[in-house]
């Protein structure tokens, strides 16, 4: 039984779809993120850095594992799927999973932060990383232009990166020009353990849902200012 405490954003659901697609058993514990829950000392015990997604693996003496990058590897040996074993092709998936982790989670949050969430408009930001966004996606636009998935087959590299592209609107950069990312997108809606792991805790809200948007802005506002 793995206790998976988590939030509905990107971060989040790259975990709960790594335990949807491997079957493993497992409880949500739903963190309201704007009360500030995460950085109170019983889940800092968890996950010394206050965030989201953690897991406490109880089948293995309760052993904690934080980063969600790092959740994915641990849940992937620990069951031996979704990484290759095989050295190069290990390391293809390793470097696509490094991509999304130090690349396009952090600039498409940022665009988040600026573009959505900061108080005051300021352009210079917005425009830095909604290019850098939109660079970082013609890169990956490269890689599917001649592979269905990021490593060849199905991997934590694309459990990683799909939470992200996803939301790309709400980061306001579209992905027009970028049709194999699409064709790409498309094949992972259509996996079931996907769309169930979206779920968990709850699905994202969608920048069309005005009020919820609003609200949620505020709840992120709230967080930043902490």
């Amino acid at each position: 039984m793995i206790d998976l405490y988590t939030a509905a954003t990107p971060n989040g659901h790259k975990v709960s779809i790594m335990l949807e697609e491997l079957g493993i058993e497992y409880q949500v514990k739903a963190l309201d993120l704007s009360s500030g829950v995460q950085k109170q000392p019983e889940f800092i015990a968890i996950n010394p850095n206050g965030r989201i997604p953690a897991i406490v693996d109880r089948s293995a003496d309760d052993f904690a594992v934080f980063e969600s990058g790092a959740i994915l590897l641990y849940l992937a040996e620990k069951t031996g799927q979704l990484l290759p074993t095989e050295r190069k092709q290990r390391s293809v998936a390793l470097q696509w999973l490094m991509f999304q982790m130090g690349g396009v989670g952090p600039m498409m949050g940022q665009a988040n932060v600026f573009y959505r969430y900061w108080p005051e408009v300021y352009q210079p930001a917005i425009d830095r990383y909604q290019n850098e966004c939109k660079r970082l996606f013609a890169v990956l636009e490269g890689r599917l232009e001649h592979h269905q998935y990021l490593a060849g087959d199905l991997t934590v590299a694309d459990i990683a990166t799909y939470p992200w592209v996803r939301t790309h609107r709400w980061s306001g950069v579209a992905i027009d020009q970028f049709p194999a990312l699409q064709a790409w997108l498309a094949r992972l809606d259509e996996r079931p353990a996907f769309a169930r792991g979206l779920a968990v805790p709850e699905p994202m809200i969608s920048p069309d849902d005005k009020d919820a948007s609003a609200k949620f802005v505020k709840g992120a506002q709230s967080i930043l200012a902490k």
